[in-house]
């Protein structure tokens, strides 16, 4: 991969994060069907098992620490399923991933814009 993608403090999602997120995200992409939003939140241990999760990833999945799941190959855009499910949206998810709370991650958003 060229170093023009290496951004301080961004992770890059390749091939070897897709590997390694594969059950991850297959099992977020498996959220686009209620039954399974309400399958998993009824037996989240037995949902994250269905699809072989490594420990890394079931532990980021109980704290639903967004940064986490990403360094464990989730795909934020696959995540975002995952989050939806709590109520979260993606401005939520940015303000994780900055480290901002949320007011502040949409005041900065806005700013951008100005």
């Amino acid at each position: 991969m060229s170093s023009d993608w290496n951004i301080p403090g961004t992770p890059v999602f390749g091939g070897d994060e897709a590997r390694k997120g594969y059950a991850l995200n297959k099992m977020c992409f498996s959220f686009n069907d209620g039954a399974n939003r309400a399958a998993f939140k009824a037996d989240e241990e037995g949902y994250m098992a269905r699809y072989g999760l490594s420990n890394e990833q079931k532990a980021a999945i109980r704290s639903r620490d967004v940064l986490t799941l990403i360094g464990a190959g989730g795909n934020v855009y696959y995540l975002a399923k995952f989050a939806g499910i709590f109520g979260l949206s993606v401005q939520d998810l940015g303000a994780q991933q900055t480290g901002m709370s949320l007011d502040a991650f949409k005041e900065h958003l806005a700013a951008q814009g100005r």
